[in-house]
């Protein structure tokens, strides 16, 4: 497995309609490193975010879709997602209280 540092876990947040009804719940969704486990993921959220503690993480592995351009085929990269279940007492993520 490679060296992957906590701040090289989480790639981006996923803000869709779904992911932002969630956060009234204190969960979040990340975009996260493939070979990321969970406890990588929550050790880079509570470092990443003073003041946050994990509850749960939950993961899923999702393959790349396939694209065609004229006779070539292939497919888009693999990616992995995570959904961050914050504790009750815990302190709000605050990159998305501005969407």
């Amino acid at each position: 497995m490679a060296n992957v540092q906590y701040y090289d876990v989480i790639l981006k947040p996923v803000v869709t309609e779904k992911s932002m009804n969630a956060m009234a719940e204190k969960k979040y969704t990340f975009l996260v490193h493939p070979e990321a486990n969970k406890a990588m993921i929550k050790e880079a959220v509570e470092k990443m975010f003073p003041g946050t503690k994990v509850d749960s993480v939950n993961t899923m592995n999702l393959e790349g879709k396939n694209r065609r351009r004229g006779a070539v085929v292939g497919k888009t990269a693999k990616t992995k997602k995570a959904i961050v279940k914050l504790t009750a007492d815990s302190k709000d993520i605050e990159i998305f209280q501005g969407l």
